[in-house]
């Protein structure tokens, strides 16, 4: 199956499961995969055979920045939705949505969640 890999969408959105993280917010990145055919594309050159993704990308911003949820696996679940509902052509999409600086006291690292949903057919 063919791909686009939309990578490092970043906005800053108040998802979290400890009170300062929904009042204060933090950085947040996502990385999306659409799998769809891009057979015809690939031949014709025309963007209309393709999906068009600058509007799932404000889409994503926009989740991000304005749904507060406790839980980064839920964010992941309403990006990975909103891009399945944007295009009927996709078949399987991937999203993994990163906390960039996660208040964990002694902890530099990234936390990060991925999840693949498929079209129900």
């Amino acid at each position: 199956m063919d791909a686009i890999h939309l990578t490092g969408i970043r906005a800053y959105g108040y998802t979290g499961a400890l009170p300062e993280e929904n009042t204060l917010g933090q950085w947040f990145e996502a990385d999306v995969i659409l799998y769809l055919d891009l057979s015809l594309a690939s031949q014709s050159d025309r963007l209309s055979d393709t999906h068009d993704y600058r509007p799932l990308i404000a889409q994503t911003q926009q989740i991000i920045r304005d749904q507060k949820f406790v839980l980064i696996e839920r964010l992941a679940g309403a990006i990975a939705a909103a891009a399945l509902a944007s295009d009927s052509r996709l078949q399987r999409v991937k999203v993994r949505v990163t906390k960039l600086t996660p208040p964990i006291p002694d902890f530099s690292g990234q936390v990060a969640v991925e999840m693949s949903r498929d079209r129900i057919q």
